[in-house]
């Protein structure tokens, strides 16, 4: 009998690995400010879409509102720039994630982007990151704090890689050795938060506390730690992400009937919620919303960034 040399996570990815290559669509746009080149494939972990980009152009500024996923981005070139809308002063990243955000964060980069995005559902995040997601909420941290020092060498790995095939089959690879280790969510945590995006954040949580038998403070600690938020400002976002969603489909959007779907009292209660989370109105947000969805300028710039994977993908 032959007795393997490997540890349980390199068997776990050599045979992830073995599984072969991830369907690769590519996307391609020139416009007079520079090109971009999307690789997009489906995770067979179930993770969502990888997102491989390289963009070259005029340098970029794009706003960037909240939505249900953490953002984590694999970067093989320059440096992007992370602020908040107020102002503040901007952090630079190379490799990152981005936590849940209750407000609006403007991106930017010096016209050269190469690398890979990949949008996170919470518990996947929990699992992949094996400690508390609250501590990440409104938050950009550098991959290797989270991810632990071989970070640096996988990006390498990545960038050396032949082709986005292989490179998506390494993340899956990757991933997956570190989920075969890492304790799964609460059973009702997974229910609620379930709920919470099947009804797009329209549910009241108390009924939802007491369905899991917990009480509403025990479920709401729990749910933030898991999640990211508690589950009312989380119920938030995902009606505004409804809210989006059917502004950006609708030719001529009726605002009250849009806010009506998306659960809010009333056109002003849209209007303050999209100034808070958006920082701008419904309608200042569609006139800076880029052609095919590609993302929102910032005034005065036009050229797409293409670190949306799921605007871009649509």
């Amino acid at each position: 009998m032959t007795v393997s040399s490997k540890t349980p996570l390199e068997s776990v990815r050599t045979r992830v690995q073995n599984q072969g290559m991830p369907a690769v669509r590519i996307q391609r746009h020139s416009a007079p400010r520079g090109s971009f080149e999307l690789a997009i494939a489906a995770s067979r972990l179930g993770l969502g879409d990888y997102c491989g980009y390289v963009e070259r152009g005029a340098p970029v500024r794009r706003r960037e509102v909240p939505h249900d996923g953490y953002t984590l981005i694999l970067s093989f070139g320059d440096e992007l720039t992370v602020a908040a809308a107020d102002g503040s002063a901007p952090g630079r990243y190379t490799s990152f994630l981005a936590g849940l955000h209750d407000r609006p964060v403007v991106t930017g980069h010096a016209g050269v982007q190469y690398g890979i995005e990949l949008r996170l559902p919470p518990l996947t995040a929990y699992r992949l990151l094996r400690r508390p997601l609250a501590e990440l909420t409104n938050a950009v941290v550098e991959l290797p704090e989270l991810l632990g020092p071989g970070t640096d060498r996988l990006v390498q790995r990545l960038a050396e890689a032949p082709d986005w095939s292989s490179r998506f089959a390494l993340l899956d690879a990757e991933f997956a050795a570190r989920l075969a280790g890492s304790d799964r969510p609460a059973a009702e945590v997974a229910w609620a938060l379930g709920r919470l995006r099947r009804h797009h954040g329209r549910l009241p949580v108390g009924p939802l506390a007491a369905a899991t038998g917990w009480s509403q403070r025990h479920f709401t600690a729990r749910f933030r730690a898991q999640v990211g938020m508690a589950p009312k400002q989380f119920a938030r976002v995902l009606r505004f992400q409804h809210a989006v969603t059917r502004m950006r489909g609708a030719p001529e959007p009726c605002w009250a009937e849009i806010a009506a779907c998306a659960g809010y009292y009333d056109q002003p209660h849209l209007n303050r919620d999209f100034r808070e989370l958006a920082g701008c109105t419904p309608t200042e947000y569609l006139a800076r919303l880029l052609p095919e969805g590609r993302g929102v300028t910032v005034p005065d710039d036009a050229f797409p960034n293409v670190q949306d994977a799921a605007a871009l993908a649509a």
